[in-house]
């Protein structure tokens, strides 16, 4: 049985954003088992936070953003591309701004730093649709 990853330590990645021009930091953090990828908007009052599942997918133009209350954040797919390749299950993605940087264009700067930090098994079996 597989069992659900997070990752093994924390790690970050900065850059400009492609629709806001802002500089923008993005930290990935390790998550407990079954609690998904949950994006955290550390720049908003309370760091309210939006979990990354389809029902809270708000708008798709120029990018998949997603959003609950005061919680928005655009502009998401490369990072869960990155999530998704290096099966991890559970994180929490804290964001400085509304927008990530825009690395390259592709998801592949976000892999890399997910890479390199590692990943870990967590008691609780993977779940798949």
């Amino acid at each position: 049985m597989d069992k659900q990853k997070t990752l093994l330590k924390s790690t970050a990645y900065s850059g400009i954003a492609l629709h806001t021009g802002v500089r923008s930091t993005l930290r990935f953090l390790p998550a407990e088992a079954n609690s998904g990828i949950v994006f955290r908007r550390v720049d908003l009052p309370g760091k309210p936070e939006v979990r990354a599942l389809a029902n809270k997918v708000v708008d798709v133009r120029r990018g998949t953003t997603i959003g609950e209350g005061a919680c928005v954040a655009h502009t998401v797919e490369h990072i869960m591309a990155s999530l998704h390749a290096l099966n991890i299950d559970n994180a929490v993605v804290e964001m400085d701004g509304p927008e990530p940087p825009i690395a390259d264009g592709s998801s592949l700067p976000f892999w890399q730093v997910l890479k390199a930090a590692g990943t870990v098994e967590l008691d609780a079996p993977a779940e798949y649709f």
